[in-house]
């Protein structure tokens, strides 16, 4: 990466997987302004990047994935200035959401208030052993406001996402996968249980994964049905369409361009 980074570090390897790392570890990698400016930078320096085809996101050592807010920040806030706190963060996380490469959360530790809204902004979540998981805002006389109320309760649904949410209570890597919040409990290294996720993702057609992305968004949506359709129409006119149907009847391995 071109641009360098204060809080941020970035790591693309061979095989184009970016691994975006929160490296506060003296602050349990918590979420400041300087945080948030430099995840929007990062989207940016990524979108940009065609060697990049997958996003790993993480945090510094192993206590915490990004355990919350900066508290401090937070307690200066008006009801002008936290709508706009808020409203910055939503359109951060979204920017995450809406990339069109994989993007897994990869949870080491604590992963509370925006590190939770964090991880559930990613496509996938990966736990390690350790990860726990909540979203605390209530203890604060707040609620979440980074999109977790909405996610939360796409993720889980309405029921458990309130008891949550009110409750403000925790949640380890076992019942967070129980509740569909994470999709794996890693035995070892969350990071490279994320890495090896990827890997099996990467041998796809990369427009197809493009594509599912896409569709997949629009679930519950009222254009859901319409949208599946006219991407699985686009995909019918790629080079990729024709080599992976071509391998499966003669029984080899597809080797996708792309295209």
């Amino acid at each position: 990466m071109d641009r360098s980074y204060e809080t941020l570090l970035l790591e693309v390897d061979e095989s184009g997987i970016c691994t975006l790392i929160i490296n506060r570890p003296d602050k349990l990698n918590a979420l400041n302004n300087q945080v948030l400016k430099e995840l929007d930078e990062a989207v940016d320096d990524i979108k940009k990047n065609y060697k990049i085809n997958a996003l790993v996101i993480t945090g510094e050592g192993e206590k915490a994935f990004v355990a919350g807010a900066d508290i401090k920040e937070l307690s200066t806030l008006d009801p002008v200035t936290g709508a706009e706190i808020s409203k910055k963060g939503q359109d951060i996380f979204q920017r995450i959401e809406d990339l069109t490469i994989p993007v897994i959360a990869a949870v080491n530790g604590y992963a509370l208030g925006g590190g939770c809204e964090l991880a559930m902004a990613c496509h996938l979540r990966i736990a390690s052993t350790n990860a726990a998981f909540g979203l605390p805002e209530v203890s604060l006389g707040l609620i979440p406001g980074y999109g977790g109320t909405q996610r939360l309760t796409q993720l889980a649904g309405k029921a458990k996402a309130l008891e949550l949410i009110m409750t403000g209570r925790q949640v380890k890597a076992e019942e967070a996968f129980e509740i569909g919040l994470v999709n794996q409990v890693a035995d070892h290294s969350a990071v490279d249980e994320a890495k090896s996720m990827l890997s099996k993702i990467l041998k796809q057609g990369p427009i197809a994964i493009k594509n599912a992305l896409l569709a997949v968004k629009e679930a519950g949506n009222e254009n859901g049905y319409e949208s599946e359709s006219r991407l699985f129409g686009e995909l019918c006119g790629t080079a990729d369409f024709k080599e992976g149907t071509g391998a499966f009847l003669e029984k080899r391995k597809p080797n996708f361009s792309g295209k």
